[in-house]
Order: structure tokens, then C-alpha cells, then sequence
């Protein structure tokens, strides 16, 4: 199933059973309370449908034979404003799991380092070590504002301490429930589904600040940087996650595509990781980290306020935003 976060100029944030192919969507409470007289916590939020486990979901699946039919719960794509489909997760924390990447970006950021210094950024570029074992041996991650994500269609905020402001293609993955010292081998279970996250950065912010060794901070947590959806896709029906070809477009062209095979990490052995002596919940986030070549900074391609940016996952779909200045 796909099922999203969304509203209508009428109503507050609602949970919708999407029909991708037809560009429709189902309010669940909405078609639930008009057939069955009653409300259904599980069906109100997104968050109150993963705490609900295989129940909610089963309620979901009973309506998905309505999604053929008109009907004051049937909304159409142009008609309806995407959300993140956690609005406020439990809590968010973002990976570094794609080797390209972790070779790459480090020296990207070598790159503008230099220019934004006036050193050289051959030398900089040259002198930047190789990554840290510590990548291979466990996924590494940092945890992120939960409070500032944005869904598809919505305006990526430029901020005005920033100039270098990037995207990151990511997978991101929602927990269905959460749990404490959970084994790799069960962590599959406590998967709900997977989204698409744009992970935005400012990177004149980024690289200075890192040279703290704190690890990303203010650069990733500005308002409107951390972008999912359009919508989940729930595990049973997501394929392979080492297998997609990934693309990145910008004002329609292009910019980079790439395979996710070189993935060190699952979302099983990071679930097994985060879990060890630390309890989780359900409604908590994770994303991938960046898939290789999949942002600017690794490119030394930049988008300006104004550009689209579109990141296509097979299997999700596309997510797509405007970078923007305040107006």
C-alpha cells in the first residue's frame, strides 16, 4: 500500500490510501466513519496507524476496494497539499550507509572549503583522508530535527545565512514499532515502510561547523531542510533496496543517477545498531544517507533559488521541491 499525510483546503492533516496510477487519494477516517457510524483512532494520523500495528493496517486494506468509486473521500492530487507522512516523527536520525558517498563527499566538501578560504583546493581535495573504518564496522548516524520536515511539493526555505544550499537523495524508513536490543534477524518485523528523503544542507554552514567534529548539526536542521515523501510505500511491497536506479533531476535535466548496490548497511543492521541498550518507538525515522553522486556538493553542481528538484525512486516515486527565498 501507499499511504500518505495530506490535507484539503478544508480539513487539517488526514491519512490517505493513495492511488498512485489514477492520481487519487482516500481519506481513511473520513470513509471509515461514514460507513461504520464510529471513529477510528488508528485511522487518524499516520503515527496513530503504526502504534495500531497489523490491526490498522488491516482497516486500511478493507477500504482500498473504495478507492474505484467517487465520493466525498476520494481527493485528486491537484486538490490536495502533501505532508511529510510523519509530520512530527518520534524522532529522526539520518545514516551514512552508501560507500560512493562516503568516499566522495568528504572530498566535495574539501572542495568548497578551499573556495569559500581561498585555499587550493587541489591540495585540500588531495589531503583528505581516506574514511574511517568506523563506516564499514557499524552505520554511522547523526539525529536530526524531527520538528522541521516538509512533504513533497512544498518550498524548500533558502536561508539567509546560507549560500550553498544542496539536496541529498536518501531512502528514508519508518519504524511500524519500536522495541529495545532488537536482533538483526527480527528487525524486518519493525519496519513499516519506506519513503523519499531529501536531505537539504547548507553547506558553507555545514563544512564549517564539522570542523568542530561534532558531526552535522545547524547545516541540516534549518527550517524546511529535512523533505520526505510523497508518500510510504509499505515493506511488503518495496523491492529490493540494493537494486534501484535513482535519479536526480533539476528543472527537468538530469543531474545524476545511480545504483544503490553499494548500500553497506540495511535498515535491519541500522534498526539492530540504534536499538542496542536504547529503546525505540514506533513513528521514528531513519534515513539512508546519501546515495553516491546523488547531491551538488559531490557533483560541484549547485542549484540557485528558483530550481525544482526531483528525486526518483522505482518503487516510491518522485519527490519533488522548490528551493526558494523568503518572500
Amino acid at each position: 500500500m501507499k499511504l500518505a499525510t495530506f490535507q484539503t483546503a478544508a480539513s487539517g492533516p488526514l491519512l490517505g490510501l493513495v492511488d498512485a496510477q489514477h492520481q487519487r487519494v482516500l481519506d481513511c477516517h473520513a470513509l471509515h466513519l461514514r460507513l461504520h457510524g464510529r471513529t477510528e483512532p488508528a485511522l487518524a494520523s499516520m503515527l496513530g496507524l503504526m502504534e495500531a500495528g497489523a490491526r490498522g493496517l488491516d482497516l486500511v486494506a478493507a477500504l482500498a476496494g473504495r478507492l474505484g468509486e467517487d465520493g466525498p473521500e476520494i481527493h485528486d492530487f491537484p486538490k490536495v497539499r502533501w505532508l511529510a507522512p510523519v509530520p512530527v516523527p518520534a524522532q529522526a536520525r539520518d545514516y551514512s550507509v552508501f560507500e560512493r558517498h562516503i568516499i566522495d563527499a568528504p572530498k566535495g566538501g574539501a572542495r568548497l572549503r578551499a573556495r569559500l578560504s581561498g585555499g587550493s583546493e587541489e591540495q585540500m581535495v588531495a589531503s583528505t583522508p581516506a574514511p574511517a573504518r568506523a563506516y564499514y564496522e557499524r552505520p554511522m548516524s547523526y539525529f536530526t530535527n524531527r520538528f522541521n520536515f516538509i512533504g513533497n511539493d512544498e518550498i524548500v526555505e533558502w536561508p539567509a545565512s546560507c549560500k550553498n544550499l544542496d539536496f541529498e537523495l536518501e531512502i528514508g524508513m519508518y519504524l511500524g514499532k519500536g522495541g529495545r536490543n532488537i536482533a538483526r534477524e527480527r528487525a524486518g518485523e519493525h519496519i513499516f515502510g519506506y519513503t523519499i528523503f531529501n536531505d537539504v544542507s547548507a553547506r558553507d554552514v555545514q563544512v564549517w561547523e564539522m570542523a568542530a567534529r561534532l558531526g552535522p548539526g545547524k547545516g541540516k536542521s534549518m527550517d524546511s531542510t529535512n523533505v520526505a515523501g510523497p508518500w510510504i510505500v509499505t515493506r511488503d511491497e518495496m523491492p529490493d533496496l540494493r537494486s534501484l536506479l535513482v535519479r536526480v533531476l533539476v528543472n527537468g535535466q538530469e543531474w545524476h543517477s545511480a545504483s544503490t548496490s553499494d548500500m553497506l548497511h540495511g535498515f535491519e543492521d541500522m534498526i539492530a545498531w540504534a536499538s542496542t541498550d536504547e529503546t525505540l518507538h514506533a513513528g521514528e525515522f531513519f534515513g539512508s544517507g546519501c546515495v553516491g553522486g546523488c547531491s551538488g556538493m559531490e557533483l560541484d553542481r549547485w542549484v540557485k533559488a528558483g530550481d525544482v528538484v526531483e528525486l526518483v525512486v522505482p518503487g516510491i516515486g518522485t519527490l519533488r521541491n522548490r528551493y526558494a527565498t523568503p518572500d
